[in-house]
């Protein structure tokens, strides 16, 4: 067992395209896993590594638990020793849910809330002064003290500051045996029938008891069944009043407020959390943000009537149901439809907007009747909000939101917590304002806490102190000290997203543990990735095994060992190449090696385009934190936009450009984030986005149905003659509708076989052995070969094979020229790499024909790329800008930033510290920016490659 101690070993790996490799792969060492897009990387970590952790776990469960849980499918590989317990931070996007923030996903927000639960303090809303809670006890001897000799009244209060008649209260109160109550201040007999003023605001206590306080031995008794009497009916509130001068002193077993008796509950996790009924406002549901229908977009000109379109929503006069509602309130109101809007009655405008239920007559004189008519409507600003809260069609909800704002809720503003919540303070600060706070600065006030606690609350908060520093000095260690806790986790970057994934785990300082990550240097500037670096060795130093699929040259270089996989991609790929040390593999003949000593490199190109002298000219920028900026993107170039990680280039980019590019040219439905104005539109006809995610959620999507090239295909086996014969279309070819299909497996060349309390198992459908469609589909055949053939064939193959069919070729080719040569044409959409999946997107978009004055948007397009598929991906794109058309590429890598013609750096910190633009030129003009953390890196580069 020795060797399991120092290594885990895996036997005879099979995944997807490893060629039944066998690794050692040393504990508790950092690891890096690299080579090209498709070699086997994931393959190897996540789909064989992390998934026999998972199903080890999974096993440990009873088989009752484990029909519940689905079991987990066995990965295919002979064995693997020396595992420890597996936890994966993947490429994953952050929950979108509006509740999620950055406090409840690295749970920092838990432990304030029991915090605030525990050892903070009341205060009173309405006076600000400090809350009280007494034990009956307690209670009692106040009592005896403050009153001694006095004749008091104790009174439990039922009813305060509520509308009503309380006929049926008094008359509860009298069969419980009590005989008086105290009424707004005066104290009543309890007389039958009593009622009061349905339409006044009443304060109502019953008399418990009225007795005098002296020094006798019976007093105490009935002192203290009187408090209990008292409390039972008063909700653990009662009240003493001297007889003779009519003070009051309010007692309470819950927190209460001396002066003004409101009391507080008792404070639980709950009261502090915007989830929970107990603590969410309830104006907002714990959101924070409301939406409120805006009239200027209900009637954008008040000089347009409402037969030609003063209501936005209705449009001009038509023969409908709502315009019949208009002429009969026009008639009743005495206005005409075709009046000015501005010119028509208030009382009119009211109803029209937020409707009434009115009769009324009106006398004809021409005929000499009277004729009734009712008005029952619901009004137009009413029946958008009703839309916007019940309807069900995303359609109808997204028509319903372009005449509202979205705005702060004005009863939490935007703290999303009851009121009482808030006046739960530590050092002076309550819950929300504590989330506001920058991660910076609450590290500090948390660090300086114990000082203003005292020795009580410091006993209770201790451990949990602890926690809360440790998770944001994590935040801090891995570069995020800008956000705040209620920042939404929707409003994250990819890099953000992941780095707090990232901090969660690292922060609960497990020992022991396997940790396996995918590219986690994803969206973060070079600034900000010595950070990353340390904190993963830090978390190996206190006893992990960390194993990292990365490509970034930095982590290569630090890391104790690398296993490069190759040598290419896909099935040309699956076999380790290189193993050991960075020095070791340095001194290997791979293209990982190449790159790392400079042997091969990405050319800076000798002279920068000039563009074609057009710009887009985007102006005022707000959105997030975006200080009100212009920015010129020069056309017929490639660009660059940089910056640190959330300084905003996402905000600039994919949510105000992108929206309002693709508005205007394919009236896309996302709104742009906050801006004034957007000049220089007619120089370009569309916008394309092409970014990482999957093209295709099922294993029936493959990158021949995706590029359109399978239509092809089978529009071409359906005109062979013998499928003219037979009378075959083109629908015959396809393994996803009836026809053609094999019908055992319906086209997936796969069988479930449903096992129980084990996993599914996947066998070879036995009637097509796996080719997808029925024996009289198979025998068409094209130069010999079936569509089944085809589909199993690789895109080198299959571009020599259709080489005299052009709109096959040109497809194929494309797919070729981005680097995809090695994907089969019916691979599963779902088992292709991120980078993968991208190129496919790129391959379809250059297929089409080109205008020449596209706007092509690519963010972070290097994630999950080597150093050669970035040298392909360069070689690709700027094919695309030499045809005119302009490129914008949101990145990090500075071997894709030193070959563009003009960048935009963004910055200067991330976060509120962010939404500049620092500098803006091509990359040597901008080299020698003194606060540019960009140009520093940059220079860097440049001078190794000169």
């Amino acid at each position: 067992m020795g060797q399991f101690d120092e290594y885990i070993e895996v036997k005879g790996a099979r995944v997807h395209n490893l060629k039944n490799i066998d690794v050692s792969i040393p504990r508790e060492k950092l690891v890096v896993i690299t080579g090209l897009s498709g070699s086997g990387k994931s393959s190897l970590a996540f789909d064989t590594i992390y998934a026999e952790g998972q199903r080890r776990y999974i096993e440990t469960f009873s088989a009752y638990a484990r029909q519940f849980l689905g079991g987990l499918e066995r990965p295919d590989v002979d064995k693997i020793d020396g595992l420890s317990p597996v936890i994966a931070i993947e490429q994953k996007t952050t929950n979108k849910s509006p509740r999620s923030t950055v406090g409840t996903i690295t749970e920092i927000y838990d432990f304030l809330r029991l915090l605030f639960a525990r050892a903070s303090e009341a205060y009173s809303y309405k006076t600000g002064e400090k809350m009280v809670s007494y034990s009956d006890d307690q209670i009692k001897h106040l009592i005896l003290e403050n009153f001694n000799g006095k004749r008091i009244n104790i009174l439990s209060p039922v009813v305060q500051s509520r509308k009503g008649h309380y006929r049926e209260l008094f008359e509860q109160i009298g069969k419980q045996g009590f005989v008086k109550v105290r009424i707004d201040g005066d104290i009543r007999d309890i007389v039958k029938g009593m009622r009061l003023d349905r339409y006044k605001s009443h304060d109502i206590e019953i008399v418990i008891d009225r007795l005098k306080i002296d020094g006798s031995s019976d007093i105490d008794k009935r002192l203290k069944e009187s408090i209990d009497t008292a409390m039972y009916h008063g909700n653990d509130v009662l009240l003493v009043m001297d007889q003779d001068t009519n003070e009051l002193r309010y007692f309470s077993r819950s927190l209460m407020c001396p002066s003004s008796g409101i009391s507080y509950p008792n404070p639980e996790p709950n009261n502090f959390s915007f989830n929970s009924p107990k603590g969410a406002c309830s104006h907002c549901n714990g959101i924070g943000e409301l939406y409120q229908i805006n009239e200027k977009k209900i009637i954008p000109d008040e000089l347009l009537s409402i037969k030609n379109g003063a209501l936005a929503p209705h449009g001009p006069e038509k023969n409908s149901w709502i315009f019949k509602q208009f002429n009969t309130i026009a008639q009743r109101f005495n206005f005409n439809l075709a009046d000015p809007w501005k010119s028509i009655p208030e009382e009119a405008k009211q109803m029209i907007m937020y409707g009434g239920h009115e009769k009324f007559s009106v006398e004809s004189k021409t005929l000499g009747v009277t004729r009734n008519y009712n008005i029952d409507f619901e009004g137009v600003a009413n029946f958008i909000e009703n839309q916007f809260k019940t309807a069900e069609s995303k359609s109808i909800k997204r028509w319903a939101k372009e005449y509202m704002d979205k705005i702060t809720c004005p009863v939490c503003e935007g703290s999303r917590l009851k009121k009482e919540s808030l006046f739960f303070k530590i050092n002076e600060k309550n819950i929300a304002e504590l989330t506001h706070t920058d991660i910076a600065e609450l590290a500090i006030w948390f660090k300086n806490l114990k000082n203003h606690l005292s020795e009580k609350q410091f006993k209770i908060a201790e451990e949990l102190l602890k926690e809360i520093n440790s998770r944001l000095q994590f935040l801090l260690d891995v570069g995020l000290d800008y956000l705040s806790l209620n920042r939404s986790s929707k409003s994250l970057s990819g890099g953000e997203a992941q780095r707090i994934r990232l901090a969660t785990q690292i922060g609960s300082q497990l020992v022991g543990v396997l940790y396996i990550l995918d590219e986690p240097s994803i969206g973060l500037h070079q600034r900000d990735n010595e950070k990353l670096i340390n904190s993963l060795i830090s978390l190996r130093d206190i006893g992990n095994s960390i194993i990292v699929v990365e490509h970034d040259k930095d982590m290569i270089e630090r890391a104790d060992y690398v296993i490069d996989i190759g040598p290419k991609a896909g099935r040309h790929g699956g076999e380790i190449i290189s193993i050991g040390n960075p020095d070791e593999l340095k001194s290997h003949t791979t293209l990982t090696a190449d790159y790392l000593n400079g042997n091969k490199q990405i050319d800076v190109p000798k002279k920068r385009r000039e563009g074609n002298g057009k710009f887009l000219e985007l102006k005022g920028c707000t959105g997030n934190n975006l200080k009100s900026i212009s920015v010129k993107f020069p056309l017929g170039k490639m660009i660059g936009v940089t910056g640190v990680s959330g300084s905003g280039k996402s905000t600039l980019v994919n949510e105000t450009l992108y929206p309002i590019l693709n508005a205007h040219y394919f009236n896309g439905v996302k709104k742009p984030m906050p801006y004034k104005s957007i000049k220089g539109l007619e120089h370009i006809d569309k916008v394309i986005d092409i970014n990482q995610s999957p093209i295709g959620r099922t294993p029936r999507s493959n990158p021949a149905t995706y590029t359109g090239v399978f239509s092809e295909i089978r529009a071409l086996y359906a005109k062979i003659p013998e499928s003219m014969i037979r009378g075959y279309k083109a629908g015959r070819f396809s393994f996803n509708v009836t026809g053609g299909r094999c019908e055992t497996c319906k086209g997936g060349g796969l069988r479930v076989i449903e096992m129980n309390f084990l996993p599914d198992v996947y066998v070879e459908c036995e009637t097509c052995q796996g080719k997808r469609f029925n024996r009289e589909t198979l025998e068409i055949r094209y130069k010999g070969k079936s569509i089944s053939d085809v589909l199993d064939m690789t895109i080198n193959e299959a571009v020599g094979f259709f080489e005299h069919i052009p709109k096959i070729y040109k497809k194929l080719k494309t797919i070729k020229d981005v680097g995809l040569g090695y994907i089969t044409l019916g691979q599963q959409s779902t088992t292709l790499s991120g980078g993968e999946a991208q190129r496919i997107k790129l391959a379809a978009e250059l297929s089409k024909r080109d205008t020449g004055n596209t706007f092509y948007i690519l963010d972070e397009p290097t994630t999950g790329l080597h150093f050669e598929d970035i040298r392909v991906l360069m070689l690709v794109l700027n094919k695309l800008v030499n045809k005119g058309n302009t490129v914008l590429i949101i990145e990090h890598n500075l071997d894709v930033i030193k070959t563009v013609d003009h960048i935009i750096d963004i910055g200067y910190e991330g976060g509120k510290g962010g939404g500049q633009i620092v500098v803006e030129g091509t990359p040597e003009d901008i080299i020698n920016h003194k606060r540019s953390y960009t140009a520093k890196f940059l220079k860097k580069e440049l001078n190794l490659e000169t």
